[in-house]
């Protein structure tokens, strides 16, 4: 969603175009993170645009892992970061889930 030139994406999980759901908990962060590339992309910003990122893992033991795919995506960027661990999310092969605000022209 996009409002003026700020753009939120709703959580968002590691879902390929088929629908399948990629495999361990660094996988599934790294297709998540292209689907939001994607989704702000389709908004007019990219991840340059990125001031937040809320992520929400299934296994807070797996942070590791999702954390190295945050860092590939952002290590230039270093967007506002939280990660929290859930009980469970929307299936149950679903390990991570992320949601970002970017703000258009904020550098």
């Amino acid at each position: 969603m996009r409002i003026g030139n700020v753009v939120h994406v709703s959580g968002t999980t590691g879902t390929d175009a088929d629908g399948k759901v990629a495999g361990d908990a660094y996988a599934q962060t790294v297709q998540t993170l292209k689907n939001i590339e994607s989704a702000l992309k389709k908004a007019g910003a990219s991840l340059k645009d990125v001031v937040r990122t809320r992520m929400y893992l299934t296994n807070i033991a797996e942070w590791e892992q999702v954390g190295r795919a945050h860092g590939e995506f952002f290590k230039d960027i270093r967007p506002a970061t939280a990660m929290v661990e859930v009980s469970k999310l929307i299936a149950p092969e679903m390990l991570v889930e992320i949601e970002a605000e970017a703000i258009i022209g904020a550098d």
